[in-house]
């Protein structure tokens, strides 16, 4: 199985998992999440970028994943994401490297998943 599979099959599971228990916090928490993101006074993308570039900053992997695989959805080029990378480890240092060695495998395997 490939990663990105792998990675959205899992993370639907888990969310169903966590939105089948009728939580309302939880509840509110994702949509609230899923209502930042939309598109307003800054675009759905800038949005998504800024995203990619916190969770490299906060070393969240899977965030990484969630937001490389929206901002490929969206359109992002390979150029794009290369300077974002390099935003992100200017701003949260060299800690950073790891995340971004395993945000460019995932992008690149984004790239290779025919849609």
């Amino acid at each position: 199985m490939n990663a990105v599979k792998e990675f959205n099959d899992y993370r639907e599971k888990m969310n169903d998992r966590i939105l089948g228990q009728d939580n309302k916090v939880l509840k509110r928490f994702f949509s609230l999440d899923h209502q930042t993101y939309a598109e307003g006074a800054l675009s759905e993308k800038t949005k998504e970028l800024l995203g990619l570039v916190a969770s490299m900053v906060l070393r969240c992997d899977d965030c990484i994943k969630y937001h490389l695989e929206t901002c490929h959805k969206l359109g992002v080029t390979t150029e794009e994401v290369f300077e974002l990378f390099s935003v992100a480890n200017l701003v949260g240092g060299s800690i950073c490297i790891p995340h971004t060695r395993r945000a460019v495998e995932y992008w690149d395997e984004l790239a290779s998943v025919k849609e």
